[in-house]
């Protein structure tokens, strides 16, 4: 079997901003001194099942709808290119449906100990939710990625759930705070695709796909963007002034200029495809934001 068409279909660079969201939560349990090693190294594979079920089950779903066609402007996908059969695709996203259920079962068995039975009931019920709303972005009859809903399920997964769900599974308590780092990494992950749809824009259109992007028109769309990278850096800046101990915890703001580049680019893109370079960038700077923000909090 020919191993390089999968990986491009396991879409690589999109890994490190999936695991952004499982770092900052792991960070922010040490500093309220409830790391567990194992629980942390269970959430980070549980993430990336999750995101490599997302990206094949979209490449399997958007190829099944019509959305890949030659007009697209994006990385050529797997399944419509014809490097792997449809059939093929779809077993490998139960594979990794699989997966994502036996370490997601894993990760809630060893994170959830000694707490009340109704605590574990909502990580069974975030689970499968996960697994599903990864599925469910593009494959099916009524697809939540077509209706715009994208955004609003990326915010919640990638973000909240992430930064929370790591964070309680470490300590087994809650702190309210969280909320705000959590709401940060909610609104990069949505940025990132955000500005996945607005690459992606006509040929969406032209498909029946409509993303919010294509609900709200590009300029709308460009003003969401700069509103999402914005809205991080506020929610980040915030958590730190209400635990603040040390001007090291700025150093997260290291990111401001990339996420700045981010935004400059897209008031000013003219050609969609010339937006596909800064995915790769912003989902980068994602993760520094991520590791910065937690390294600060140490100091």
């Amino acid at each position: 079997m020919n191993i390089k068409p999968w990986i491009h279909a396991f879409r690589l660079r999109t890994l490190p901003l999936a695991l952004s969201s499982v770092a900052l939560g792991c960070f922010l349990a040490y500093y309220d001194g409830g790391f567990n090693l194992k629980v942390s190294i269970l959430a980070g594979l549980t993430t990336l099942f999750l995101q490599i079920l997302s990206n094949l089950a979209n490449d399997y779903g958007d190829s099944k709808h019509g959305v890949d066609s030659e007009s697209r402007v994006g990385p050529v996908r797997a399944v419509q290119s014809g490097n792997i059969r449809p059939l093929t695709m779809k077993k490998v996203v139960i594979l990794f449906m699989v997966l994502s259920l036996v370490f997601g079962l894993w990760l809630i068995y060893e994170g959830t100990k000694a707490i009340p039975f109704f605590n574990v009931l909502i990580f069974l019920v975030l689970g499968l939710g996960s697994i599903a709303a990864a599925v469910k972005y593009t494959i099916g009859k009524s697809p939540y990625g077509y209706s715009g809903y994208g955004d609003l399920f990326v915010f919640l997964f990638f973000g909240l759930t992430g930064v929370i769900g790591t964070y309680f599974l470490n300590t087994q308590f809650f702190n309210w705070e969280i909320l705000l780092p959590a709401s940060a990494m909610g609104f990069l992950s949505a940025g990132v695709l955000n500005l996945n749809n607005m690459r992606d824009r006509v040929n969406d259109k032209i498909s029946g796909k409509n993303t919010l992007v294509v609900i709200m028109g590009i300029e709308k769309a460009r003003w969401y963007h700069f509103s999402l990278l914005a809205g991080s850096v506020i929610a980040g800046l915030a958590y730190m002034l209400l635990n603040y101990h040390s001007p090291f915890q700025m150093l997260f703001l290291i990111t401001i200029p990339m996420l700045w580049i981010n935004v400059v680019v897209v008031f000013k893109n003219t050609i969609p495809e010339e937006l596909d370079p800064y995915l790769k960038k912003l989902a980068i700077a994602s993760l520094l934001f991520s590791l910065s923000f937690g390294i600060g909090l140490l100091f």
